[in-house]
């Protein structure tokens, strides 16, 4: 089952990266950002940009209208490192989960910079 999720690159701004999750039906429909300043600044300072497309029968049995728990996304077979927080929702496209974590946390123990954990959408918790 995971054997077939696709993955792209990442792309960052100053504070977060973000990963885009789909799971759309066909391996090549990929994301196209919108050309506003703001994502064009996005692009310029980005490391990487990236998404997931998984099968129609994983997209089935998604719970959806809700943010999904890193249990619940790992749980579809989507594989990536620690700190990484489902954290919006693409409306127009509800098969498109939004990945983000803050710049430089540690992909092993899931820290933010300065030993800080990150909540599940995320965010840094102070």
């Amino acid at each position: 089952m995971s054997h077939d999720i696709e993955y792209s690159e990442k792309y960052a701004d100053e504070d977060y990266e973000y990963r885009r999750r789909s799971r759309a039906a066909t391996r090549h429909r990929f994301w196209q950002l919108p050309r506003t300043p703001c994502v064009r600044a996005i692009r310029r300072r980005a490391r990487a940009r990236r998404h997931v497309i998984l099968p129609k029968h994983i997209a089935k049995t998604m719970t959806k209208g809700r943010l999904l728990l890193e249990t619940e996304w790992r749980g579809l077979g989507v594989t990536q490192s620690r700190g990484w927080g489902h954290y919006a929702i693409h409306k127009p496209e509800p098969h498109i989960l939004l990945f983000r974590r803050p710049n430089n946390t540690d992909p092993v123990t899931g820290l933010a910079p300065g030993g800080k954990r990150i909540d599940p959408t995320g965010k840094i918790i102070n």
